[in-house]
């Protein structure tokens, strides 16, 4: 099947979705608002993944392998452990293709906003202090900025190796908004 774009039909109604794209990029917004116009849940793959500390929950692969036992569901495609198991199950991949700088101008807002208000994330996790942008190799900037072409790698691998997925491509903000207006 052909990559589709934001005005291009769905062979079907989609049940099991994944959003796909570099953190930051607002997976975990665009499967919120899918979920809700499909009116299917929406499972957030960080809740389940991180534990108290940041420390990685053990249950978190028979979560995942549990949530996705379901008929229908919308989660983020991320976490290499569960990558593949999600992809088998899914019936649509939404690529958030946002260009580099997009993504970088979102989250480093998002991650000031977090720290400065203290917002509580998963599991009474907190954004950590400023200086670890700079002393940590993995902050998520980081982690962001070294990781946003392998997205593209990724769904390359998708399209050779599940032809009758359907994938969505959305490459900006405005594309997403009318995609989802149109499901």
């Amino acid at each position: 099947m052909p990559l589709l774009g934001p005005d291009d039909a769905l062979p079907r109604r989609p049940a099991r979705v994944l959003v796909a794209g570099a953190s930051g990029a607002g997976k975990t917004t665009l499967a919120g608002r899918v979920s809700a116009v499909l009116g299917v849940p929406h499972v957030e793959l960080d809740g389940l993944y991180h534990g108290p500390g940041w420390v990685p929950r053990p249950e978190f692969e028979q979560d995942v392998h549990r949530f996705t036992a379901d008929p229908a569901w919308v989660t983020e495609w991320q976490y290499g452990t569960v990558r593949p198991h999600l992809l088998g199950r899914a019936d649509l991949l939404v690529w958030l293709d946002l260009p580099r700088w997009v993504v970088q101008r979102q989250l480093v807002r998002r991650t000031v906003v977090r720290r400065v208000r203290r917002e509580l994330l998963w599991n009474g996790n907190v954004e950590p202090p400023f200086r670890t942008l700079i002393t940590d190799p993995d902050h998520v900037v980081r982690w962001s900025w070294r990781t946003h072409r392998s997205n593209a790698d990724r769904v390359r691998g998708v399209l050779r190796e599940r032809p009758d997925l359907p994938v969505v491509r959305l490459r900006t903000r405005r594309e997403a908004d009318r995609w989802v207006r149109g499901l």
